[in-house]
């Protein structure tokens, strides 16, 4: 992966439904809504990628946006439908996460690596492999693993939803440089803060 290489596709992952909207689980569906109003893009459903799609301009690129509509654990198969379709190459998408060994406030830039335990993650790697970029937003862990998919599936206290919506903005303003190539730069400026 060169410094030049771009992003054409950022996936948000998240469940379908006013059920989850505000659940920690839905962290990158929050992030792709942002990204696209800050981009003037309007989210539409698309059947055929099994999701909903926009595409916006992010500093001279465009860029595909995606929320897959098949609930976390089937993530992976929206994401390689558009890929395919678009020709979109596996190192030029960035996945968008929750990420519970993170604490509310925390975002980290990764490639690579393995999925944690994260259903979505999971789904993921078995239709395109590991060598996606990942924006990692922390939502923090309930203690104890037992106590995972309760609190994934809940909404954060209002605290927490203020960190977590303050790293979102902070990654916001960083994509720019993240989807022309500049990662290490992106990752550099987000990993000194909170």
């Amino acid at each position: 992966m060169s410094e030049q290489d771009t992003i054409r596709l950022i996936a948000g992952l998240g469940n379908p439904g006013p059920k989850y909207d505000r659940t920690r689980h839905n962290a990158g569906f929050w992030f792709v809504d942002a990204l696209a109003r800050r981009h003037g893009g309007q989210f539409r459903s698309e059947s055929r990628f099994a999701g909903d799609v926009v595409r916006v301009t992010i500093d001279g690129q465009d860029v595909w946006l995606l929320k897959p509509m098949a609930y976390m654990n089937h993530s992976g198969q929206p994401i390689r439908l558009l890929s395919d379709f678009y020709r979109i190459p596996v190192a030029s998408i960035l996945v968008v996460h929750d990420e519970i060994d993170l604490p509310p406030g925390a975002a980290r830039i990764k490639r690579g690596g393995g999925h944690g335990g994260h259903n979505g993650l999971r789904h993921i790697m078995a239709h395109l492999g590991k060598d996606f970029l990942r924006l990692r937003l922390g939502v923090g862990h309930p203690g104890h693993r037992d106590d995972v998919v309760p609190f994934v599936l809940s909404r954060p206290a209002p605290d927490e939803d203020v960190a977590i919506q303050d790293s979102i903005d902070r990654a916001l303003d960083l994509t720019p440089q993240v989807v022309i190539g500049e990662v290490q730069k992106a990752m550099n400026q987000l990993h000194t803060s909170p």
